[in-house]
């Protein structure tokens, strides 16, 4: 780099290397900060990403029979798979200072 400089500054009779009248340095450092920028960006969405990952809880949950054909009936009814009615009920359930667990009702979609 420090060549290129050098030759440009002697094509150009420059005493000192000036960049706003390096057009075409100019151009590569933004292209350089832009790139650079993009990866970034790029590697904090991969972060998240195996963040999320780790956050995730995967379980297989055994049911009662008639717990279990309930759920079915009512995945059924909605259109979505019992671990999706599952899902959404773990995301309203509430645990009060006693330790007691509510839902809301809710309509699933």
């Amino acid at each position: 780099m420090a060549c290129k400089i050098r030759a440009l500054m002697g094509a150009h009779d420059w005493p000192v290397y000036a960049p706003e009248r390096d057009v075409q340095g100019s151009t590569w450092a933004q292209e350089r900060d832009a790139q650079r920028e993009e990866t970034i960006a790029r590697r904090a969405a991969w972060e998240k990403e195996r963040q999320d990952a780790r956050d995730e809880l995967k379980a297989q949950v055994w049911l009662p029979a008639d717990t279990s054909r309930r759920l079915r009936v009512i995945a059924a009814r909605t259109g979505l798979g019992p671990e999706q009615i599952l899902a959404q009920l773990a995301d309203r359930v509430r645990m009060d200072d006693d330790g007691a667990l509510t839902a809301d009702a809710f309509t699933p979609h």
